[in-house]
């Protein structure tokens, strides 16, 4: 671990390797778990503020859940997350074929809304924890994602590069020049 800023980061987006692979996972990572795509509460509001934009792009069971539970829920451990349909999908996920995709991330490419997505599924594999004097950045092994980390290997691009848009979204410019300095040294 090192201190960069006001985060605690883990070597191991720096040290493991990772790009989606989407032909393999089908986007997996949008329909399994036991849990909503963790949210910050100023995101809660843009899903509330964007859902009349994003609904058209929606599944019609997607729809139903967010309508019945709201466009976003307070999890088991008390955070905010995104609605789940019936437990297990994401309501935003439709599918292209048997791929599961962002409906919020449809809807911003087609240029209706300017969100792309929740920072926490942008940032995937990294998960971000929030502390009251710090944030703590790790990289999140997940099984569904063996298929990534190949290709990441494959292709030598670290956790940490993958993310870089992600990364810049929610830490800044700065931070992430200061990381790629930090890669830089641990490479030596």
């Amino acid at each position: 671990m090192f201190q960069l800023g006001k985060t605690i980061v883990s070597e191991e987006i720096l040290e493991k390797e990772f790009v989606c692979n989407l032909a393999a996972c089908k986007g997996a990572c949008c329909v399994d778990g036991d849990a909503g795509a963790p949210l910050t509460e100023e995101e809660t509001k843009i899903l509330a503020e964007i859902y009349p934009k994003v609904k058209p792009f929606l599944r019609p069971e997607g729809i139903a859940a967010i309508e019945a539970q709201g466009t976003s829920v307070i999890g088991e451990d008390g955070e905010f997350e995104t609605t789940l349909i019936d437990g297990a999908d994401c309501a935003y996920v439709i599918f292209d074929g048997k791929t599961a995709l962002c409906g919020i991330e449809q809807a911003c490419n087609q240029g209706l809304v300017d969100w792309k997505k929740p920072v926490s599924c942008h940032l995937y594999p990294i998960r971000v924890k929030e502390f009251s004097d710090f944030s703590a950045v790790n990289y999140h092994k997940w099984h569904i994602c063996d298929d990534a980390c190949s290709l990441g290997k494959e292709l030598e691009v670290p956790v940490y590069k993958f993310v870089k848009e992600a990364l810049v979204r929610k830490f800044g410019a700065e931070w992430f020049a200061e990381l790629e300095k930090v890669a830089e040294e641990h490479k030596k």
